[in-house]
């Protein structure tokens, strides 16, 4: 397995919507253990395809930051969610410890394709919850930055251009 280079902000991958996986072959495989071994490398919480510069609907998450762990998450699409909670995110793609406090749902279900394309279903709350909708941004062009008010954001990148 190899640790891929994280992809930071403001590379211009973080902000495309990432195209549907439709193969799960061997380099699809090598890709999925790859962003596990990255995963663990950096102690991250979750990773997305878009992070390592690949434009493709693929996260892993590991809630537990314990290797053998992970979820590789495919083609995913939110179902439902529940419920409100506000706490402080980082992120891979903004390196050096930068956060803010980010509105996400309490409870999520949603629908994924394994890492052998095996349809899923699964619902997960409070941090499982949040690392699964921070993911799912980053394969919509979104960063956590971008969830939260316009001062606050403004400040936040202002710190991280400077440092």
């Amino acid at each position: 397995m190899t640790v891929l280079k994280v992809t930071t902000y403001p590379e211009t991958v973080l902000a495309k919507v990432a195209q549907p996986l439709t193969r799960f072959g061997p380099e699809e495989q090598k890709l999925f253990d790859d962003m596990i071994e990255t995963i663990h490398d950096e102690e991250g919480v979750g990773i997305a395809a878009p992070q390592v510069g690949i434009s493709k609907r693929i996260f892993i998450a590991c809630p537990t930051v314990k290797e053998g762990e992970e979820y590789v998450i495919v083609n995913p699409e939110i179902l439902e969610e529940s419920g409100r909670q506000c706490v402080a995110e980082g992120c891979l793609s903004l390196p050096g410890g930068f956060s803010a406090e980010v509105p996400r749902a309490k409870k999520v279900r949603f629908r994924y394709q394994d890492r052998h394309g095996k349809s899923q279903e699964m619902t997960v709350t409070d941090f499982f919850a949040r690392i699964i909708q921070h993911e799912n941004d980053h394969i919509n062009g979104k960063l956590f930055i971008d969830r939260i008010d316009f001062n606050t954001r403004q400040e936040l990148l202002a710190q991280y251009h400077s440092a």
